[in-house]
């Protein structure tokens, strides 16, 4: 990988860093200098604080989040799929050139640059008495879990890559690491950045959305799964029992008022206040417009597979919580106290409409004006005159009342926090360690906290799956990762972390991912900057 020059310059000197790439409202709140020189920077605490800043400002990006992370989450499981120009995710042909993923690889080498470059410059101004030892150690630890949780992200993504730990100019040249050697890297970034963070509950309500020790354990946890190193993992999940709990509604845990939540370990803030403009500022608002219906947003693209939707056990209130589709009111409480599906004004203007298709679009069944996902008789599926589109969409994500429609047709955008790592996750993370190292009553225990909760209290003995029972506690783990967590940022992810995601994206929907495509391919553009890249297998 090779910057361009203006990055490698100004990274090296470390004073990029608190500009930040694209956004205008950043991950956090950042001190803005004019043409600062080495001298006149971090000579007081603000400009240190700043500094790390700036390299949370690596996830505020929706081609990251959304058309990097999330889809390769959630359309590598076949659970999702894309109606717009992404389509080559429905048959996991993604191209090296696809635009999101150079997107991904060069924010997060940036970032990991800031990170570099903002180490010495801290370990500085802690020596200089700048800064506190206290601030000095919590900004060190903050610095440690965004490069390991960007490598974490690198390599689950791409596999091996290169490995950049040192400031300073940088030719571009270095070849890939093993995935296998990045994870390592990544549990020492953790390991170090759990050593200085402090638990959630020692930060101000003015410092949620930081790094925190419990943050860091739960992406060691993961990390050290990659590695197979089940009882490390174990031992690092443990340390969370008692800092977070589960929250005691499913459908809480992604609600929009909800945010930074008891059961939340990190989100990328995305908590602005106030009128947007279309553009970088606005990022978040087409993070979810793009998964909510066409006829709502006139926006929409993301839409489910109409498998997962009738793969819930019956009872499990995760469904309606995850996928929703014909004949399903939108369950949040917070679209529900603004009227529900019938309150949008593209539903309010399609019911009132003379053209009788257009009506019909929007009509009940009870022939009033329509307050569900569509119907079974007249499912939601845009523009798409194919039917590709199943008329089921991702619930998690269309949350925010305040979210009415696109830049065309409204001025108010959402501002929905986007969690990447919860003590949901971690719990079945956990029962999959606990069934791996032989503890498989202490793995269906782990379970039973999760599928507890997911069915109001408490769960039925036969464990459902697609209308399969299952009874091995690994494939228990593995259809609870699915139920628990998609339309998130983990499920897939999570399936090749275990190395089952080919096996049971065919066992569970009869598609074969083709060798080597549940990776990413290496950005094309990237292989042309540096000859030491190699691509991966099957690309």
């Amino acid at each position: 990988m090779k910057f361009n020059k203006k990055y490698i310059y100004v990274l090296s000197v470390g004073l990029a860093v608190l500009l930040p790439l694209s956004c205008k409202k950043n991950f956090l709140d950042q001190t803005d200098s004019q043409h600062p020189t080495a001298t006149t920077l971090f000579d007081k605490p603000a400009d240190g604080i700043a500094l790390v800043n700036a390299i949370y400002d690596t996830y505020q990006n929706a081609d990251l989040l959304k058309k990097s992370l999330w889809y390769y989450a959630n359309f590598q499981s076949h659970d999702f799929f894309n109606w717009g120009n992404d389509r080559f995710y429905n048959t996991y042909a993604i191209p090296s050139t696809f635009g999101a993923i150079e997107v991904f690889w060069t924010r997060a080498y940036v970032g990991i640059a800031r990170a570099n470059s903002a180490l010495p410059i801290i370990a500085k101004m802690k020596a200089d008495g700048v800064l506190t030892a206290a601030l000095a150690d919590r900004l060190t630890g903050e610095i440690y879990f965004l490069r390991g949780m960007t490598y974490y992200y690198l390599a689950a993504s791409f596999g091996g890559v290169p490995l950049e730990l040192k400031d300073g100019t940088n030719q571009g040249l270095t070849p890939r690491s093993t995935q296998d050697q990045v994870f390592t890297q990544v549990v020492s970034d953790l390991t170090a950045a759990a050593g200085l963070l402090p638990w959630k509950e020692a930060l101000a309500d003015s410092e949620k959305g930081r790094a925190t020790k419990g943050a860091a354990l739960g992406y060691l946890g993961a990390a050290q799964m990659w590695l197979k190193k089940y009882a490390d993992a174990l031992a690092s999940y443990n340390q969370l029992t008692g800092k977070y709990t589960l929250l005691p509604n499913f459908i809480d845990v992604h609600e929009y008022d909800k945010q930074n939540n008891d059961e939340s370990l990190f989100e990328v803030q995305f908590d602005v206040a106030g009128t947007q403009s279309w553009g970088a500022s606005n990022e978040v608002a087409w993070i979810s417009t793009f998964g909510m219906p066409e006829e709502v947003t006139n926006f929409g693209y993301d839409y489910a597979n109409s498998a997962l939707a009738s793969s819930f056990q019956d009872g499990d209130l995760r469904r309606v919580a995850t996928v929703i589709g014909p004949g399903d009111e939108n369950p949040s409480p917070g679209i529900k106290a603004r009227g529900g599906i019938k309150s949008y004004p593209l539903v309010i203007s399609g019911f009132a409409s003379t053209d009788p298709a257009v009506k019909a679009k929007y009509t009940g069944d009870d022939g009033k004006i329509i307050n569900t996902c569509g119907t079974k008789t007249r499912p939601w599926v845009g523009s798409d005159n194919t039917q590709l589109r199943t008329g089921y969409y991702n619930e998690k994500f269309w949350r925010d009342p305040t979210l009415v429609g696109n830049s065309g047709d409204q001025t108010i955008f959402g501002a929905q926090n986007q969690t990447l790592l919860r003590f949901g996750e971690v719990l079945l993370s956990k029962a999959e360690c606990q069934a791996r190292t032989g503890d498989a009553a202490g793995a269906l225990a782990t379970l039973k906290q999760v599928r507890d909760r997911a069915f109001g209290g408490s769960a039925p003995l036969t464990f459902i799956s697609d209308g399969k029972v299952v009874t091995d506690p690994l494939q228990m783990v593995y259809s609870e990762y699915r139920h628990e967590l998609s339309g998130e940022y983990s499920t897939f992810y999570d399936l090749r972390r275990a190395g089952v995601a080919t096996d049971f994206v065919k066992s569970v929907y009869g598609v074969t991912i083709p060798t080597g495509r549940e990776l990413y391919p290496i950005p094309q553009f990237e292989i042309g900057l540096n000859p030491n890249l190699t691509q991966n297998p099957g690309y």
